[in-house]
């Protein structure tokens, strides 16, 4: 059993490994194309990348309900390569896009399949026993991680024959990996754990509303709000921030981004394994947050750009609270609704993302303009350091209630009824 599950993780990371390098490959060189495609500079390309995100966003909010429950209906496995299908037609509209209306189609039908990060999440709660899934879950913050190394140097190379090339390799990349996971991905789901697709679950208020049902998730969902939209300060925006204020062409954007990765890489792949079981599961998401809360400081106020590769640094070291959350939240709900859960977290960072990217993009845009009335090109990142601090005093109380109770205990829901 134990080589089966070792066999099943090493699959699901080298799925989310080449998953993750053809989404990096493009973000490097995406404000240079949106530049190409609409004429404008890049304050305004950002206000065009928020609404990108945004189109894809609204539409996985919608629809990820949907892929949660088909995966916990059908599996894992078949949801998983419709993900992988929808990116590929993605990439491709965004290689040929003759204007940037294509981009958006492109980001809508990614958005209606893309689930690749939500169902290897589920994935893994499938095969790891409760006491070891947060620091799997980390396998996938190292995939995304190792990643980031390698593709967004790929993609500031590519962008040498221009800024469509890079997305002809990411949907060469992602078709490859559709044929690995057709022919070798295994499917974990157990038909013992499946579970009869439930109409009321896949209306996106609905799917939200299950996380209500207990109650350490139920308290944790304003700070995960916050902290989904805080994020986007930086995903949203860094591209566009770093060409515009320090002068980065696609490459040093790439460099950076793979320089992203390998941190990333580090803390999920060995630090976490380190701090969740020395401070536990409760210290490591405070630190964490604090760490996330101080490099968005220190970017939004950086002068050169070698500081933005040595505030990564503190940034990065944020990452150990993510599978930490994601170990609290899985343990409180039973083995049959990994899937439901997983497909809910992700309507909810989908809705945060509906908000997010405009936000800090608009931001970005309203305060780096030739004549804005106050010129700090770096108020997303203000704006985010705000949002995360706030979130770590908001999540105390569910923290503190779930410290008080061993993670060995049977899950409860809101009735106080044990759940298997």
């Amino acid at each position: 059993m134990t080589v089966k599950r070792n066999s099943a993780l090493g699959f699901i990371f080298v799925t989310v490994l080449v998953d993750v390098i053809g989404f990096g490959i493009i973000i490097p060189v995406m404000p240079k194309l949106i530049e190409h495609l609409t004429g404008k500079g890049l304050s305004e390309a950002a206000q065009y990348g928020g609404w990108l995100l945004f189109a894809f966003a609204i539409t996985q909010f919608f629809c990820s309900p949907i892929v949660g429950g088909l995966s916990d209906r059908y599996g894992r496995r078949p949801v998983l390569l419709l993900a992988l299908l929808g990116f590929g037609l993605d990439y491709l509209f965004q290689a040929f896009a003759p204007t940037i209306g294509w981009l958006f189609v492109g980001r809508i039908i990614a958005g209606a399949t893309g689930a690749s990060f939500t169902t290897a999440t589920a994935y893994i709660a499938d095969v790891s026993p409760p006491e070891k899934r947060a620091q799997n879950f980390g396998l996938v913050g190292a995939a995304f991680g190792l990643g980031f190394i390698i593709g967004p140097v790929i993609g500031g190379l590519f962008a040498h024959w221009g800024p469509r090339a890079p997305f002809v390799a990411a949907a060469v990349l992602t078709f490859m990996n559709l044929l690995y996971g057709y022919f070798i991905l295994p499917e974990s789901l157990l038909p013992e754990n499946r579970r009869a697709f439930n109409w009321t679950h896949i209306i996106p208020g609905g799917s939200l509303w299950h996380l209500f049902r207990y109650p350490v998730v139920r308290g944790l969902i304003a700070s995960l709000v916050l902290l989904y939209i805080a994020a986007h300060s930086v995903q949203s925006t860094w591209s566009y921030y770093t060409m515009f204020k320090f002068g980065w062409n696609e490459t040093w954007v790439g460099y950076s981004l793979g320089f992203v990765g390998l941190l990333v890489g580090l803390v999920q792949g060995l630090l976490i394994r380190v701090t969740i079981p020395k401070l536990g599961q409760k210290w490591s998401i405070y630190l964490g947050l604090l760490a996330y809360t101080i490099g968005m400081l220190l970017f939004a106020f950086a002068t050169e750009g070698w500081m933005m590769f040595v505030f990564l640094v503190p940034y990065c070291l944020g990452g150990i609270c993510g599978p930490a959350l994601q170990g609290v939240i899985s343990s409180q709900v039973p083995a049959n609704e990994q899937g439901g859960l997983q497909g809910a977290l992700t309507s909810l960072m989908s809705l945060t993302a509906v908000v997010g990217p405009p936000i800090m993009t608009n931001l970005f845009a309203s305060f780096s303009k030739p004549h804005a009335r106050v010129y700090f090109p770096g108020m997303p990142f203000l704006a985010g350091a705000v949002l995360t601090l706030v979130s770590i005093f908001l999540c105390r109380g569910s923290l503190d209630a779930f410290s008080r109770h061993s993670e060995k205990e049977t899950p409860v829901n809101a009735d106080n009824i044990p759940v298997h």
